[in-house]
């Protein structure tokens, strides 16, 4: 089997990235890049495909833990660490945009990032995204973990969080593990409850924001708030 150096050009994955940019490629072109090298008898991209598919596709590969990401043939401990550094730098890096800027003005990216935080957990997290009266971010925490009802989330220890860092307004968010980003009733009935609460302190709900597989749902923008 030949090597990719010896394809043209144009078709090789690192140069088609220069050329033409990250989004023309394929998902097994971009895990290519990242394995740099195939295995015997296999390009890179041969390799990358063969995980894919075995896999179901990239995002369940880049999800996995490293016991199960290892057993794979081509896959290893310094393969797995890499990933992991390769995402936690691109949640960084999602996280830096939010802090120099106000949330309102880049809601895409207050969304792509509390994807990145709460989308791969197989278990339901309600977090906040604690806001300075400029609506800069000053912290994202996890505060609740388990199902999102009035038994498991409190409001009066979002409050106490919210004035232990100071903010001036928060978002909500928690993650569905089913994958539907569609609010429940208890949702609706918990985030109204918490606008009530954090009202008396003088701290803002902006959006409360509801993580799938896709796009995450925005309560501010189906007029829920």
């Amino acid at each position: 089997m030949s090597s990719i150096r010896d394809w043209p050009a144009h078709e090789r994955p690192r140069e088609k990235l220069l050329t033409r940019g990250p989004a023309t490629l394929s998902d097994a072109e971009l895990l290519a890049i990242f394995l740099r090298t195939g295995v015997t008898g296999k390009t890179a991209v041969d390799l990358a495909r063969d995980l894919l598919q075995a896999w179901g596709g990239l995002r369940p590969l880049l999800e996995a833990g490293q016991a199960e990401f290892c057993c794979h043939h081509g896959l290893g401990t310094a393969t797995y660490a890499q990933l992991q550094a390769v995402l936690e730098m691109a949640r960084r890096h999602l996280q830096e945009q939010l802090q120099r800027e106000d949330v309102l003005e880049n809601p895409d990216t207050t969304r792509r990032y509390l994807t990145s935080q709460l989308r791969h957990l197989g278990h339901e997290v309600f977090a906040c995204l604690f806001l300075d009266n400029r609506h800069r971010v000053i912290r994202f925490e996890e505060l609740f973990r388990g199902t999102i009802d009035g038994a498991s989330v409190h409001p009066r220890e979002v409050v106490k969080r919210a004035l232990h860092h100071n903010a001036a307004a928060l978002i909500p968010a928690h993650n569905h593990p089913s994958g539907v980003a569609e609010p429940s009733r208890a949702d609706i009935q918990l985030t109204r409850r918490l606008t009530e609460a954090l009202a008396l302190v003088d701290i803002r709900v902006l959006d409360h924001v509801v993580v799938g597989d896709g796009q995450g749902t925005s309560f501010a923008e189906r007029g829920l708030l």
